[in-house]
């Protein structure tokens, strides 16, 4: 078993001080999504690539981000978790120049395939690290961490909004946005948790299969993310075709399940502190469902949004639950934590087309049917999650050693 050197044994203060360098960590993580995301139109024109063109470019970051996670905790292992985390972080902050400087389709795909891999390790190695605070403050806190991200994701979107109105360069508004984020993550994992394995403990594997219990969990990670990449994706689209909303009342739709979710994970971390992984993610996946059949049912726009934000109440708290049932869930968190991140960033990938094929062959109604199933599968399923229900023992702070996350 891995364990950390006595010296690295912290205090409560210092353990409080790295929740909130890790949770600025998260923030920077978002701001580097939001930031491009607004200028994917930029991006596509610069790159003289077609809709459909666009859409393969796409699919890169999240194969870039699976087959690469797995090498995170092996970083980790190799160089101790501060030291991982804050060049895995500065290769993700810096990726965010690559895309826009890409002059055609070739290009395009190789840099978001790195872009993809960079923001997957670090994205790893900092939800082990948020797991490995969450167990010393005995506290629930991954919620919160990942509505952190949802905070800077609205933060850098809103930059990218306010370039594109202007007319700005996307090369120039990257390159300034990159070096900001990069500087603030760099101060930022400062103040992480400094873990390290023993000098004897062998390495994990650069690659390997998920264990078990990473599948299963993943499996409810799964649910949730499908609902949510289908909802932010199509509920627009939903409500104007489908219900004959204007194109605002559509759009705001989207915006509404967005804000709500980041609300909800920053909400999260007292509800679950209360009454616990299961219960939680049950309870989120009867509203989810209520969501769904809103959806599916409604007669009119008003209801619809409604089941709209019903849904992101349910699924916003699942994720983070999902790997904070990772990393207690054996021997390895980060090689757990790993393929959990690894099944959602898939369920994350086809979702939009899986979608819009279902839409083409049925009808859009009848893909919110079967997102409504997914979202009942959490309900199902919550139990899988009981190891994120904290039992500490000998990892609060002043205790025993705790088991670094590198999963090394």
């Amino acid at each position: 078993m891995t364990k950390e050197p006595t010296a690295a044994i912290y205090s409560t203060e210092q353990v409080k001080r790295a929740r909130v360098a890790v949770a600025t960590v998260f923030a920077v993580h978002g701001a580097v999504t939001g930031s491009f995301a607004t200028r994917v139109p930029w991006i596509q024109d610069h790159a003289g690539v077609s809709a459909g063109q666009l859409g393969l470019a796409l699919a890169f970051p999240a194969i870039g981000a699976s087959i690469t996670m797995p090498l995170a905790g092996r970083i980790s292992h190799r160089f101790g978790a501060r030291t991982a985390l804050r060049g895995l972080l500065a290769l993700w902050t810096l990726a965010l120049i690559l895309p826009a400087l890409a002059p055609n389709l070739l290009t395009l795909c190789a840099v978001l395939f790195v872009y993809g891999a960079t923001a997957g390790m670090s994205d790893v190695a900092m939800n082990a690290l948020g797991v490995e605070v969450e167990n010393r403050l005995d506290k629930s806190i991954m919620s919160g961490l990942h509505g952190m991200w949802s905070v800077g994701a609205l933060i850098g979107s809103a930059a990218g909004t306010v370039a594109a109105h202007i007319g700005a360069d996307a090369r120039l508004h990257h390159t300034l946005a990159a070096l900001v984020l990069t500087a603030l993550g760099l101060l930022a994992c400062r103040g992480v948790l400094d873990l390290r394995s023993e000098p004897d403990e062998e390495p994990p594997p650069r690659f390997t299969l998920p264990p078990r219990s990473a599948l299963i969990i993943g499996a409810v990670g799964f649910c949730a993310v499908f609902a949510e990449g289908a909802s932010l994706d199509w509920s627009a689209v939903y409500l104007r075709d489908i219900l004959g909303s204007s194109d605002g009342v559509a759009a705001a739709s989207t915006t509404a399940f967005a804000l709500t979710m980041a609300v909800a994970r920053l909400a999260g971390d007292r509800i679950v502190d209360r009454f616990g992984a299961v219960r939680t993610v049950r309870a989120g996946g009867v509203l989810a469902t209520t969501g769904g059949l809103l959806v599916v049912l409604s007669p009119a726009p008003a209801a619809a949004m409604c089941g709209f934000g019903l849904l992101g109440l349910g699924v916003a708290v699942v994720v983070p639950l999902a790997f904070a049932a990772a990393g207690r869930s054996g021997p390895n968190p980060s090689q757990a934590i790993a393929g959990v991140a690894t099944i959602t960033y898939t369920s994350g990938l086809i979702a939009p087309s899986a979608i819009g094929s279902l839409a083409e062959a049925t009808s859009l109604v009848v893909s919110f049917g079967v997102v409504t199933a997914l979202a009942f599968g959490l309900v199902l399923g919550a139990g899988v999650l009981r190891a994120g229900d904290r039992k500490v023992t000998g990892s609060a702070v002043g205790g025993a050693p705790a088991k670094s996350p590198s999963g090394s």
